[in-house]
């Protein structure tokens, strides 16, 4: 029986408790990455797949979602910051959620969500290798390629560089058997799940954000990460210039960050999504 890693959480979010399952067993399952990637691979054509038996695929899928304990996936980054990927199965409203947390901090924030109505993306195709090959321990796993999968869904870059699609192809051949591996990362590329490609720049020095319009991690949304976390995400996903001059260095206090605000609860825009969203809950009628 595998041990429970040191960073899987015991709380994310401050309106739960928890309790999260580790079940890293489940990613040894080639039903498990067709649905984990479902979004990322739909329209291609399923021979690209290699070996699927659909029975089974469907049988898997409805296994874990009725399970009920929500298991998460954890991949830790630079100065104490984490990843995770929770598969909310215990309530009605399934979703999986790609959210970043600090011990410090007093909740996670989202990168992405697959909810029936996708939000993103969280992620450049940097940052998203740079996670995948830091080879830091204490995860649910340290194999560069499982990683990389089980991230790629948010993905959002329009500026890919040139090699991306053969590390891609590598990871889906080697770790899930595909029949046509390079096909299927490049169609996967064009599409990068239901978010669809971002272009990314920098904002604030090294603060790191992105124009997709349904993206946490674009200013100019009203939801969007608070300008601290931000920074801190910024440079936990950039250790080449984590502490560099001009570049947000948190020297491990998470509301230490010398970006503007220094706290969320001082954040002009979390204090107006706050406000946003009282004011839309204290209708008779919430309009969702």
């Amino acid at each position: 029986m595998p041990l429970t890693p040191v960073l899987h959480p015991v709380r994310l979010l401050v309106r739960e408790t928890g309790p999260y399952a580790h079940r890293p067993q489940l990613l040894e399952e080639d039903p498990f990455w067709w649905d984990h990637l479902s979004a990322c691979r739909r329209g291609a054509p399923r021979s690209w797949l290699g070996q699927y038996d659909h029975a089974a695929y469907r049988d898997f899928v409805r296994r874990l979602w009725d399970a009920g304990d929500r298991p998460v996936f954890t991949v830790p980054l630079s100065g104490g910051l984490r990843l995770h990927v929770v598969y909310e199965n215990a309530g009605e409203d399934a979703s999986v959620e790609y959210v970043a947390h600090h011990p410090a901090w007093e909740e996670a924030e989202f990168l992405a969500r697959d909810a029936g109505h996708w939000r993103g993306p969280g992620l450049s195709w940097p940052e998203l290798t740079d996670a995948a090959d830091n080879a830091l321990p204490g995860g649910t796993t340290t194999d560069p390629d499982t990683r990389l999968l089980l991230l790629l869904p948010a993905l959002g870059d329009a500026d890919l560089p040139p090699g991306a699609g053969k590390r891609l192809a590598a990871c889906l051949r080697d770790r899930l058997g595909a029949a046509q591996p390079g096909r299927l990362a490049d169609f996967m590329l064009r599409r990068q799940g239901m978010a669809g490609p971002a272009r990314w720049s920098a904002g604030a020095p090294g603060v790191r954000v992105n124009d997709g319009r349904y993206s946490f991690r674009n200013p100019e949304n009203r939801d969007a990460m608070p300008d601290c976390r931000l920074a801190q995400l910024s440079t936990a996903l950039d250790p080449v210039r984590a502490g560099t001059p001009g570049v947000c260095d948190t020297g491990g206090r998470p509301d230490g960050c010398r970006a503007e605000p220094r706290s969320t609860g001082d954040c002009p825009r979390r204090v107006e999504y706050t406000r946003w969203l009282a004011t839309l809950m204290s209708e008779s009628s919430p309009p969702f």
